[in-house]
């Protein structure tokens, strides 16, 4: 058994680079079947995410794994080389449980890159290429993750701006499924707060962009409704939380148009969170007083809290790991001994097969069976202790003195 683990990510390459290498969900299987078939690896999976891109496979010649991935992708080895790194065998096992725990993602602690290594096993499973060693290596990497995760604090604060937007807001309100939620914007930031609120379940979502088309697509996605930019006056007074963040040069939501919203409200606070770079809440309307008004800036030093609070559980989550890749590693050293276990044992059974014939041969003939026993008995005993007896007397001098340690130990003899 040959563990080794190769690719590229966020660490190790840019953006231009990853992009080359990464591998399509509806062909991944086929790209397994790929690699085990046409070189001599014998299990594999991978992992392809927008930061990474992992083989982990089973082969003791990684070097033809390495050409696979490049001219699978019809790249010259010479391009990504610089950006790759290949491990073997403990240090594999070692980045598979730090992946998984999340301490090799861009954002330490992150749970996700956990449901997409979980992924990437059932699709491996599906293509039929996942044999012991890595069904072995990947339960034992998401024990670890989950001892981590249990065990530390590793992933407790936030740490993303859209996180740190749901945790201010449950400061102010007891309970988001209470609330509506307004988004202005849909693009990427929009859309990951939107999932982040969207899985505290508000009683409504609603999407406001210049676009109404691309409002709809997201809005769909969350059971929600949508509105055109220039609808926003009316619709404001109606929504708890505010997320905006728009290209707008110059602000969309006016002290005036909020002290409407509010007193439609009847001073109800409202909660908002401004991610726009301009912004898109004048200054002013934080002097109001019911609202709770958060910049990029301040959701920047919620972020940097949570990063410094995983931080100082690095050091215990690495711990926990080193713990479990020393175990992990000796299962992998037990099964290479397995062969020789089993010719050991075919051995011992081929002279116990011989002389329990010839003992069936001696009853069958009327021997007494006290005798019959006495020479089975001593038959076996000189079979088994022929070639080890054999190897110590012929041994050279060299040699003679560590093969009596080694047989000493291995029958427990204790030497007066």
């Amino acid at each position: 058994m040959q563990l080794f683990t190769f690719g590229i990510n966020h660490q190790t390459a840019p953006l231009s680079i990853r992009e080359q290498v990464a591998f399509h969900a509806e062909r991944m299987e086929e790209a397994l079947r790929d690699l085990t078939t046409h070189t001599p690896v014998k299990e594999a999976a991978i992992l392809s995410t927008c930061n990474r891109t992992e083989v982990y496979c089973n082969t003791n010649q990684g070097e033809v794994a390495l050409d696979w991935l490049a001219r699978y992708h019809q790249l010259k080895r010479s391009v990504i080389q610089p950006y790759l790194y290949a491990l073997p065998q403990a240090e594999a096992a070692r980045h598979a449980f730090r992946v998984a725990s999340g301490l090799d993602s861009m954002v330490l602690g992150e749970t996700q890159i956990l449901g997409q290594m979980r992924q990437a096993v059932k699709t491996a499973e599906h293509a039929g290429t996942l044999g012991m060693l890595l069904h072995k290596l990947f339960q034992r990497t998401f024990a670890v993750a989950k001892e981590v995760r249990t065990t530390t604090e590793i992933g407790a604060s936030s740490v993303s701006m859209a996180a740190a937007a749901v945790r201010l807001a449950e400061r102010i309100f007891p309970s988001i499924a209470e609330q509506n939620v307004l988004f202005i914007g849909a693009g990427e930031m929009i859309d990951l707060c939107a999932t982040h609120f969207a899985a505290r379940h508000p009683k409504h979502i609603l999407v406001a962009n210049r676009t109404e088309e691309r409002a709809h697509q997201l809005a769909d996605r969350y059971n929600g409704s949508a509105i055109a930019l220039a609808d926003l006056p009316e619709h404001l007074a109606n929504y708890d939380i505010v997320v905006t963040c728009t290209a707008s040069p110059l602000p969309i939501l006016g002290k005036g148009m909020v002290e409407r919203a509010l007193k439609a409200r009847r001073h109800r606070p409202i909660f908002m969170v401004d991610l726009a770079v301009p912004r898109d809440i004048e200054t002013e309307v934080a002097e109001l007083a019911d609202v709770f008004l958060y910049t990029v800036d301040d959701l920047g030093e919620v972020v940097k809290q949570g990063m410094d609070n995983r931080q100082a559980h690095v050091g215990q989550a690495e711990a926990i790991i080193e713990a479990r890749v020393e175990t992990f590693v000796h299962w992998m050293e037990t099964r290479e001994m397995v062969p020789t276990i089993r010719g050991l044992r075919d051995h011992a059974e081929r002279y116990r097969r011989h002389e329990l014939e010839r003992a069936q041969k001696m009853l069958a003939r009327g021997d007494d069976p006290h005798e019959v026993i006495d020479v089975l008995s001593r038959a076996l005993t000189n079979k088994f202790l022929h070639l080890p007896t054999h190897a110590l007397s012929h041994a050279g001098d060299s040699e003679r003195q560590e093969l009596a340690a080694l047989l000493a130990r291995l029958y427990s003899l204790h030497h007066e």
